[in-house]
């Protein structure tokens, strides 16, 4: 039987290139995933884990706050490094950095209960995600041709995002039971130097042109700060970014110990819950997007994101407080919000027609949002934890979420206010990248 396309190519390459998976990078979207697969496994159980063994709430979200804080300044970093000194590098760097000092968190840090060294290892390993994942997507945008740059990018969101939240949530949640939360966080190594390896020795391209130094583009990154004080619509955008995945930040640090020691959850019903919300938002990331361009990309984001994201932030809280540990009840309330965290996708399309001429400010002035959201989520749980309680700060974020969509409508454009001309780009953003 004959498997060769007319043109002598495969029908899988054929499909992958139609959907703007060029042959030299296939690799990367598996190490990718793979990678994101490591970074994430710790995500939902880590602050049980670590107040298990005697850490306070208030130590945990600093340690949290930190690796959030060096993160957005990586992600905010990676994209003109990428450019500067070439995506393999910056990849590279990110793997060796990840990897390196995770050992460094778990053997000494964790298993030697030493604080100091947690804080440091966790906090510097926040340089290898943005590096390596942002580089890559850096890399994609150099080599795949611009007629099917937005379906690679959505495959690079898609690979990204259910590698960080759903594969890794629904593989920690399986093997805890079996071997415990500490090996299995030593697992993640596992996948990160799969992603690492696969990355480089199977992604081989030709020799990447580089368009500046690496002084030229950082000067260039923080000349783009100034677009917020010329367009301050920009930042308002990027405030309503950081208002995006609060939820999914914070909640690690406070509401995954309430779930499993107040409400009766197992870590592995409650990693699945998680697991679960985050299917739901990778799907949402492509349904929100069509729904932008039939209801308005505003409408989409103030209702579909800020109010139900309100709404079911509080579910989160009251369900089960009103019906115990009912796993289906509150699947069904998480499922919502997942959806309501992937309508604000149309961000991505608003934000940068705001500054047409600095386009690429305004998408590192969303990407710095996003960033700064895995900082201030746990902020917020280390600043209100003590004094209000799992219930005032789920009432805090809700409120946040509702200043969210007064922000939002500041985002309008006067000459188009519905914001319905402007088709979505559903590839570009996605909701808990």
């Amino acid at each position: 039987m004959n498997t060769q396309s007319p043109e002598g190519h495969s029908p899988i390459r054929v499909w992958l290139e139609r959907q703007g998976i060029v042959k030299p990078l296939v690799w990367g979207y598996v190490g990718l995933a793979l990678f994101m697969v490591g970074d994430g496994i710790e995500l939902g159980f880590l602050a049980i884990f670590l107040e298990g063994r005697g850490f306070s709430p208030a130590s945990i979200a600093t340690l949290m706050s930190v690796y959030g804080v060096v993160v957005a300044i990586s992600a905010w970093l990676s994209g003109a490094l990428a450019e500067a000194w070439g995506p393999r590098r910056i990849m590279m760097t990110g793997f060796i950095v990840w990897a390196v000092f995770e050992v460094i968190f778990l053997w000494p840090g964790v298993a030697g209960e030493n604080y100091t060294i947690m804080l440091l290892a966790y906090g510097i390993r926040g340089i290898g995600y943005p590096f390596f994942a942002y580089g890559f997507l850096v890399w994609i945008t150099m080599e795949t041709p611009k007629a099917v740059i937005g379906r690679a990018v959505g495959w690079y969101w898609f690979a990204s995002t259910a590698g960080l939240g759903v594969i890794a949530a629904y593989f920690a949640g399986a093997l805890i039971p079996v071997i415990g939360q500490f090996p299995t966080m030593w697992l993640s190594l596992a996948f990160v130097i799969a992603g690492g390896l696969l990355v480089a020795f199977r992604v081989k391209t030709g020799p990447v042109e580089r368009s500046s130094s690496p002084s030229e583009s950082l000067r260039k990154i923080l000349t783009g700060l100034t677009v917020v004080k010329s367009h301050p619509k920009v930042g308002i955008g990027g405030v309503v970014r950081i208002i995006n995945t609060l939820c999914f930040y914070a909640f690690p640090v406070f509401l995954a110990p309430h779930m499993v020691d107040v409400v009766g959850f197992s870590v592995t019903e409650w990693q699945s819950i998680w697991g679960t919300m985050l299917l739901a938002n990778v799907v949402g990331n492509v349904l929100c997007g069509y729904l932008g361009d039939k209801i308005g990309q505003i409408n989409m984001i103030a209702w579909g994101g800020g109010l139900a994201c309100a709404l079911s932030v509080l579910g989160l809280y009251y369900v089960p407080a009103l019906f115990g540990s009912n796993f289906a009840l509150v699947l069904i309330v998480a499922v919502v919000l997942g959806l309501a965290m992937a309508a604000y996708v149309p961000l991505s399309a608003i934000v940068p027609l705001l500054a047409p001429a600095h386009k690429a400010a305004a998408v590192a002035i969303l990407n710095l949002g996003a960033g700064l959201s895995n900082a201030i989520g746990p902020l917020l749980a280390r600043a209100f934890m003590a004094s209000i309680g799992t219930v005032g700060l789920m009432w805090v974020i809700a409120a946040l979420y509702v200043v969210g969509i007064a922000l939002t409508f500041k985002l309008r454009d006067p000459t188009n206010p519905d914001q319905l001309s402007t088709p979505t780009p559903r590839t570009t953003t996605a909701a808990v990248s």
